[in-house]
């Protein structure tokens, strides 16, 4: 064939991975780095694509010239591979917002100059572009790393005029954070504050400096005395960038926790990057459940700050919501003030509790306020299928805490026989394979059926889940354990699926 074909067929390859790694570095936040990340991930987990992969890179690598073959091998192994990993998506499909332009602007220029670069040495065309295919993540990492100053730059216009609403309309800020329960709390908190003054919350999980800018300037209006802030961070100095120009009044912090440990790397730091958001406040609210808030309560207050200790345990903290036969009972320095509906998640209403409490009102009648409250999609609501069967749904952002609390709730239904389908949990960095080990333990001692769902987790489930008395299955996709799911259960019958892991992860 002439050269031309081979450039083009080159060209179909670098035009098609290139797509597959810009689609995973857009559901990875543009981090720099993570593209690389995931690509080594896939590598590892789908061993056929790795090994034709290393295999490829070392024939391009030896041969050094313009070997027709090689290049045939390159394009056939990297338009197929990885397989699961397609290049326009399906649960996170790639959307050609005006960043991602940019960044597929700059990766095309870099593969163009890294060919260039190499064909020139030599005149060996099909070298470098082979070259460019294999390395396409490494290049469209140096891209994100490129354009995050100018990223920067571009948020900071709209950044400035969410700055300028806000001094404007002057709002009483309510920020919360934490690993996990940051978006139930919010919720919670809202119908608490909005029973005695106008109040904002930023809506779903916008929780980043664009997130609650937009939240900002199309929603803050004159006249709202309260804005919730949800705050989010993958590290030191973002939350504290965002306290500087939404400073809170009040700060609640809901829980510490291996989420993102991945970026964190310790438990320590996750706490120190989440603590930033105290810094300004006159009030911070914490739920003393958890040890490592116990401990910050403790530094904060012997600094001068006022704290309101939070618990769903024990009554004789500052606020409190505590289980007891009948319901949810709520109570204020051990005082009751009222009685709760049956709802999840006891910390995350003590913590919107005690933000009340931190903002001086007068507590509503919290039967009213949470009369038609209803569990938050995905974090363990609780539904009857088509079939008759139980789903406890829990498929959001998983963590080791809320995992064992589904299992928990799974194991309240009264039910024939139980199910659990589970990808495990990820971003746990080097806790994550005896977290869900662990998981997978419990699962299996008191579950029927233990189903694991792709590769990302499965040796770590499935040694976990060895010695139990429950039945074994693996599947490829979720759907495939939704099909058997709905073959298999009926009337009496309940499934959990716990996590669900986007179409980027193998």
């Amino acid at each position: 064939m002439p050269l031309v074909v081979y450039v083009g067929l080159l060209l179909l390859a670098l035009a098609i991975n290139g797509l597959r790694w810009l689609r995973v570095g857009q559901r990875e936040h543009y981090l720099a780095g993570s593209v690389s990340r995931f690509f080594c991930r896939w590598l590892r987990l789908d061993l056929q694509y790795g090994i034709a992969a290393a295999v490829i890179a070392l024939a391009v690598a030896t041969s050094g010239l313009d070997n027709p073959n090689v290049a045939i091998l390159v394009m056939a192994v990297f338009i197929v591979g990885p397989g699961g990993l397609s290049f326009t998506g399906e649960t996170s499909k790639l959307e050609w917002t005006t960043r991602l332009k940019k960044v597929g602007a700059v990766t095309l220029a870099l593969a163009a100059l890294v060919s260039l670069i190499t064909a020139a040495m030599g005149g060996r065309v099909l070298f470098g572009l082979s070259i460019s295919v294999i390395a396409i993540p490494v290049i469209i990492d140096v891209a994100l790393l490129l354009l995050a100053p100018l990223e920067t730059r571009s948020q900071k216009r709209w950044i400035d005029k969410a700055r300028a609403k806000m001094a404007l309309s002057a709002p009483q800020v309510v920020a919360i954070t934490g690993s996990y329960g940051k978006t139930t709390t919010k919720e919670y908190a809202r119908r608490i504050l909005s029973a005695e003054a106008p109040t904002l919350a930023s809506p779903a999980s916008f929780n980043n400096a664009m997130g609650l800018a937009r939240t900002v300037n199309e929603q803050l209006a004159p006249g709202t005395k309260w804005f919730i802030a949800e705050m989010g961070t993958y590290g030191p100095g973002e939350i504290a960038t965002l306290c500087s120009w939404i400073p809170p009044h009040i700060a609640a912090i809901t829980a510490i926790g291996p989420v993102h440990l991945e970026r964190f790397k310790s438990l320590d730091v996750t706490l120190r990057s989440k603590a930033e958001i105290a810094e300004k406040a006159s009030v911070v609210v914490l739920n003393v459940d958890d040890p490592m808030l116990a401990s910050l309560a403790n530094e904060l207050t012997e600094a001068g700050k006022t704290v309101v200790r939070c618990s769903a345990l024990d009554p004789s903290v500052d606020a409190a919501v505590i289980a007891i036969e009948g319901g949810w009972k709520a109570f204020v320095s051990a005082k009751p003030i009222g009685e709760l509906p049956d709802l999840p998640f006891g910390s995350n209403l003590a913590v919107a509790i005690g933000i009340g409490v931190a903002a001086g009102m007068a507590m509503p009648n919290l039967q009213e306020v949470f009369a038609d409250a209803s569990t938050p999609d995905h974090r363990q609501s609780v539904v009857k299928g088509a079939g008759g069967a139980w789903i406890v749904d829990d498929t959001f952002n998983s963590n080791p805490a809320g995992a064992a609390s589904a299992l928990t709730k799974l194991l309240s239904l009264p039910a024939k026989r139980r199910v659990v389908v589970t990808p495990g949990m990820v971003e746990l960095g080097k806790q994550q394979r005896s977290a869900n080990r662990g998981f997978a333990e419990s699962a299996a001692d008191v579950v029927d059926d233990f189903i694991v769902v792709k590769k990302t987790n499965k040796r770590a489930l499935l040694a976990g889940a060895r010695n139990g008395t429950a039945t074994v299955r693996v599947m490829k996709t979720r759907e495939d354990a939704v099909a058997w799911v709905r073959s298999n259960l009926g009337e009496g019958d309940a499934v959990l699926y716990e996590n669900d892991l986007p179409d980027h992860y193998a």
